[in-house]
């Protein structure tokens, strides 16, 4: 068990959450389990959070802030914590992605998110990890979020229209095993089969004529207003902007046009996992 001295603030935004639960809790007299039972958890989970065995949730910041009269401090806290997993802005558009009636997807290197396996998923967050450019909680956070995502979106009635433009380099890239690669581009197969799905592939053929430089997706909302997402390796951008919407707009239609069409991309995508398969 760590005790204070050994967890360092500095270290992480949940270490410093930690430490500051920890802090707190000590200043009112209470033991870990006096203060779970005020806010609804048990003492080994309070444990876990000081010791950032255990990241700390939206709903226990805010339980945490009505236990010590701190109203925000911990809740400003563990959202500051989250900016480190998430790109600013993304959290915003998640709250428009999930009510939107509409989708458009263009991605460069990677299967978009929303099309992932869990299997494609759990591969590329490790490899994150393994550089150091991630810590295991990020990747976990991270994959979290997504299969929320995508849990949200296969349950939704009626389903949204989704239409996934993806540069040929998607599928190319190797991610996770053979198998891992040969059950995602399947995965791809099958959904390019739903009614409510649209798949195209980018080649490499279009060279300097393929627009947008980064991966980017259009929502369209119920009252039909658009909204853009885009993000670059470090930072992400939420576009409310008429006029810039319109321009992707335009691109997007453009880049629909010179990919390949929806049944010679399905082949495309069938061609590269029985190349796998074979090779």
């Amino acid at each position: 068990m760590m005790n204070r001295k050994e967890l360092d603030p500095d270290a992480s935004r949940t270490a410093e959450f930690g430490v500051c639960l920890r802090a707190a809790r000590m200043d009112h007299g209470w033991t870990q389990e006096g203060l779970a039972e005020r806010i609804g958890y048990s003492g080994v989970h309070v444990s876990a959070v000081e010791t950032d065995r255990k990241p700390p949730t939206l709903l226990l910041a805010r339980r945490i802030d009505l236990a010590f009269g701190t109203p925000g401090r911990f809740e400003r806290m563990w959202r500051r914590s989250r900016r480190g997993v998430l790109f600013e802005g993304f959290e915003e558009y998640l709250r428009s992605e999930a009510e939107a009636v509409a989708l458009r997807l263009f991605e460069i290197n990677i299967i978009p998110g929303l099309l992932q396996i869990p299997a494609y998923v759990c591969a590329y967050q490790g490899a994150l990890v393994r550089r150091g450019a991630s810590t295991r909680q990020q990747a976990d956070e991270r994959t979290a979020v997504l299969l929320r995502r995508q849990k949200c979106l296969a349950e939704k009635d009626p389903a949204p229209l989704l239409h996934a433009v993806m540069d040929e380099g998607c599928l190319r890239r190797s991610i996770g095993d053979r198998e891992v690669m040969i059950e995602q581009l399947l995965h791809l197969e099958a959904l390019a089969a739903q009614p409510r799905v649209i798949l195209q592939v980018s080649p490499f053929s279009l060279g300097e004529n393929r627009p947008f430089a980064h991966p980017m997706t259009l929502l369209t909302m119920p009252n039909r207003a658009m909204v853009g997402y885009s993000e670059t390796q470090k930072r992400g951008f939420l576009e409310r902007e008429p006029d810039t919407l319109a321009e992707w707009a335009n691109e997007y239609d453009q880049l629909q046009v010179e990919a390949l069409p929806r049944a010679a991309s399905v082949e495309f995508i069938r061609d590269v996992r029985r190349g796998i398969e074979h090779g």
